[in-house]
């Protein structure tokens, strides 16, 4: 075994773990039937298996000469387990279940799958882009409560979401985001939760990455105490470039999420540390001066603000608005200093915002002049089950343009449409989904990743 220093992997096997000869590397269930891919050798001819989890043995599906296979005629709502072989090599039983699912499956993990338990079973983090060569990205994480979750899948598309196709893997990356700089393909994420903040990258598409570069260390330990972030969008503003992010402790004493934003001068480099700068760090508490103006805070109000998202104010200014969870369904708006680039952030305003309970990107729209978001709009509980379209004109006031997924006829314990990262193109809005349905673990557990598209939207 030879070292290795890169960030991507092709894919990644654990040592000493069970990872089969041949590796399943995208599975795509329909309502009756499952659609899967191998890394597979030219000229190679491959044996496929398959049972529902109530046999006990495998049936014979068939020859193939190639990388990917469709079982079809399968039953409705029901579970299978499946592999592939080819000269004595096999891949590991892999598992699926049958059903509707929204938009088109970019990738799904059956929680039930242990075939990435070294990172988790649950699909998160979407992150979605158009390369400047013309094809689009997605990227998510695999997480699982008291798991590593430390390994991202990245997968793309020529042919403008219709399908998509593996490309590689990278390991340790929590919580990325995928962006383009100077032509060139960077993912900025965290090692793991709480973790170290790394930023690496791409001259290939995503094939491969450079080794990541440590901008922001985190104490990874069981306390928990690091960065957090979630997948947004990476802003420009004055000439730099800005992400947002926390600093968080998830301990059961102590629990707090502290608002920062990072930038860097967009001409510097961006693999040196050194080149970015982040705000001061300071925990919530509404008798600090930097809440000065914050009034009426209400007695259950969380003590943490996070996931926020960047955008410039009717007024020209750098804004940053983050979840506030609070039942006025409400988000807290900060002002960035852009001009000392380790100055706190300055408390704004409360803006009402029917959907603080989830992850939301706001993106401006040059041609109508409208602020718009595609966010898990909740009315009378906190649920994840509607994913709505919304705009504003002064970053006070939102309307909702259409409901793009919903899912209220269903149990909202088990459905879950959320953390949406969406880009205007045109006339359309193209958008990553976690989703959660057909047999997911939770709503929260998110078992596909989904492709969709808003055609001319400005007309809803």
């Amino acid at each position: 075994m030879k070292g290795y220093n890169l960030w991507s992997y092709h894919p990644y096997r654990p040592i000493l773990d069970k990872v089969g000869d041949i590796y399943i590397s995208r599975i795509a269930p329909g309502e009756h039937s499952i659609h899967f891919e191998w890394l597979y050798e030219e000229g190679k001819e491959y044996s496929v298996y398959y049972r529902t989890f109530d046999d006990k043995e495998y049936t014979f599906h068939g020859k193939i000469k190639g990388g990917s296979c469709d079982i079809e005629g399968l039953e409705y709502e029901r579970d299978y387990a499946f592999y592939v072989e080819c000269e004595g090599k096999k891949s590991r039983a892999r598992f699926a279940r049958c059903g509707t699912c929204p938009g088109t499956v970019v990738n799904y993990l059956h929680p039930q799958d242990p075939a990435l338990s070294f990172s988790g079973r649950y699909l998160c983090s979407p992150s979605l882009l158009r390369h400047p060569d013309g094809y689009l990205l997605a990227s998510m994480d695999v997480y699982e409560g008291s798991h590593p979750q430390n390994l991202t899948l990245i997968f793309r598309s020529d042919d403008d979401g219709e399908t998509w196709h593996y490309v590689s893997e990278l390991m340790p990356c929590f919580w990325g985001n995928m962006f383009i700089h100077r032509g060139e393909l960077y993912m900025i994420a965290c090692s793991t939760e709480y973790g170290d903040l790394l930023i690496g990258k791409s001259t290939d598409g995503g094939k491969t990455f450079c080794a990541p570069v440590s901008i922001l260390r985190g104490i990874n330990g069981k306390c928990k105490e690091g960065v957090h972030r979630y997948p947004q969008k990476t802003y420009y503003y004055g000439g730099r470039i800005y992400q947002t992010l926390e600093w968080a402790s998830n301990e059961p004493e102590g629990h707090y999420m502290a608002a920062m934003v990072m930038s860097c001068d967009e001409n510097d480099d961006l693999l040196v540390p050194e080149n970015w700068s982040f705000t001061d760090v300071r925990k919530f508490d509404k008798n600090d001066p930097l809440w000065e103006g914050l009034d009426s805070v209400p007695e259950n109000f969380v003590p943490k603000n996070f996931e926020g998202t960047l955008v410039t104010s009717p007024e020209g200014k750098l804004l940053n608005i983050m979840r506030y969870i609070v039942p006025e369904q409400q988000a807290m708006v900060y002002e960035v200093d852009t001009k000392d680039h380790e100055a706190p952030l300055k408390y704004s305003y409360r803006m009402d915002f029917p959907a603080n309970y989830s992850k939301f990107t706001i993106r401006f729209d040059d041609v109508s002049g409208r602020y718009y978001t595609l966010a898990s709009r909740y009315e009378k509980e906190p649920v994840r089950n509607l994913i709505s379209l919304m705009y504003s004109t002064d970053l006070k006031k939102w309307e909702v343009a259409s409901d793009v997924l919903d899912y209220r006829d269903r149990d909202p314990q088990k459905v879950g449409v959320q953390y949406v990262d969406f880009h205007i193109e045109g006339d359309d809005i193209l958008f990553l989904c976690r989703t959660a349905i057909n047999g997911a673990n939770s709503f929260h557990d998110s078992n596909y990743s989904t492709f969709h598209r808003i055609k001319k939207f400005r007309d809803l």
